[in-house]
């Protein structure tokens, strides 16, 4: 007995394959809804990924700003440090040489104070020894060398 009725075979047949074609549909709808529903989300994920990613960007670069006042701020405080260093050794200078001038002037001092110490203690006995001593003599009224007394 084969096929009995030719017909309804292939009525049932179709019937079968819509039913199936049905079901791969409903799958489809299934799998395309799950798909849009993970493709939302990645982007969504992606979005707050990219943000971050910003803030970050955003820090490095207020960072590196913050790094660069700080380099900049160090290098005016070495200018400012050399050119004080520059001014106090020149201070320096000028102070030696105001003390190298004084310590001259008080060894000339000394030494000229020092002569005139040495010649004042040399001179009265060279004095003494150059002039004769004097005898005082006195006239006394009402007589006359001369003549004799009056």
């Amino acid at each position: 007995m084969g096929h009995a009725n030719p017909g309804w075979t292939m009525f049932g047949r179709l019937k079968v394959l819509e039913s199936k074609l049905d079901i791969y549909e409903d799958l489809s709808k299934e799998m395309l809804d799950k798909l849009e529903r993970a493709v939302g989300a990645i982007s969504e994920n992606s979005n707050k990924v990219s943000v971050i990613l910003e803030r970050h960007e955003n820090r490095l670069d207020e960072g590196e700003k913050s790094n660069q006042l700080i380099i900049k701020m160090i290098d005016e405080l070495k200018d400012t440090e050399e050119k004080n260093h520059k001014i106090l050794h020149e201070r320096i200078d000028r102070i030696q040489k105001k003390v190298d001038t004084n310590q001259r002037f008080v060894i000339g001092v000394t030494a000229v104070l020092t002569t005139l110490v040495a010649v004042l203690q040399v001179v009265p006995p060279i004095i003494k020894v150059l002039t004769p001593m004097t005898t005082a003599s006195t006239i006394v009224p009402g007589t006359s060398l001369v003549d004799g007394p009056y």
